[in-house]
């Protein structure tokens, strides 16, 4: 999604119109209430190129953009050919990401991105203070998030379930296609709290095209479990 779908200054009121979150159940649950890659691995996902595609990040994702000349291409950590895997860290929200090998990276002052070369698949990964956006938690600002999306996009579906480890899981399906895409699309928010700050949390965005659904989440879970992120570090927000 472009930014203003992410969560930034939610528009409270349309939220609260939309009457929140509809919880349901999903079959790609792990026992413990967490996601299930379903077996599948980065290889499922991944081109073996030695990492060479992240030294290559661009602009332009989607239909949007990294934002005014800021951009730049994030840190590469390792690879790992065995699994076609490869580790970076957005350095200007302090997390770590394992990605497929193949893919390709970059980030602003606020935000990480990563896309695969046909840019099908697309993450954001954002930091995000609960305050500032003017909810209370994690579940009011998946619930506000998600009730502004569908009511200015009235088609929209979504539907959430919250995670065995706190976390909110929200699936918003019949997305429209960007710039580019050749059908309409399945995007997946996963609104992961601070276990230091209630009011602090992480936004893991994962948009794949509708046909791919039951692959992105898994996917999802891979880039979930392999996420690591540094909970001292606080957003600056620019001048």
């Amino acid at each position: 999604m472009r930014q203003t779908e992410s969560g930034r200054r939610l528009f409270l009121f349309a939220g609260l119109a939309a009457g929140g979150l509809q919880f349901w159940g999903l079959p790609a649950l792990a026992q413990g209430g967490d996601l299930n890659a379903g077996g599948l691995t980065f290889r499922d996902f991944g081109t073996a190129d030695n990492g060479s595609s992240f030294s290559h990040g661009q602009q332009s994702v989607g239909g949007g953009t990294t934002g005014a000349g800021r951009s730049s291409s994030t840190k590469l950590l390792g690879v790992d050919s065995n699994t076609l895997s490869a580790r970076v860290q957005f350095q200007s929200i302090k997390v770590e990401m394992t990605l497929p090998m193949g893919w390709q990276a970059t980030e602003d002052w606020e935000r990480g991105l990563a896309y695969s070369i046909d840019k099908r698949y697309r993450v954001v990964v954002w930091r995000v203070d609960f305050e500032f956006e003017g909810v209370k938690d994690a579940e009011h600002y998946a619930a506000t998030k998600a009730g502004s999306i569908k009511a200015r996009r009235p088609g929209v579906q979504a539907q959430a379930r919250k995670l065995g480890d706190g976390s909110l899981l929200v699936v918003y399906e019949n997305v429209p296609k960007a710039a580019g895409d050749s059908e309409p699309r399945t995007v997946f928010d996963l609104v992961i709290p601070s276990p230091k700050n209630p009011k602090a949390g992480v936004l893991l965005t994962l948009g794949v095209p509708a046909s791919d659904a039951t692959r992105g989440l898994n996917l999802l879970a891979l880039l979930k479990q392999n996420m690591r992120i540094d909970w001292q570090f606080v957003l600056s927000k620019p001048q």
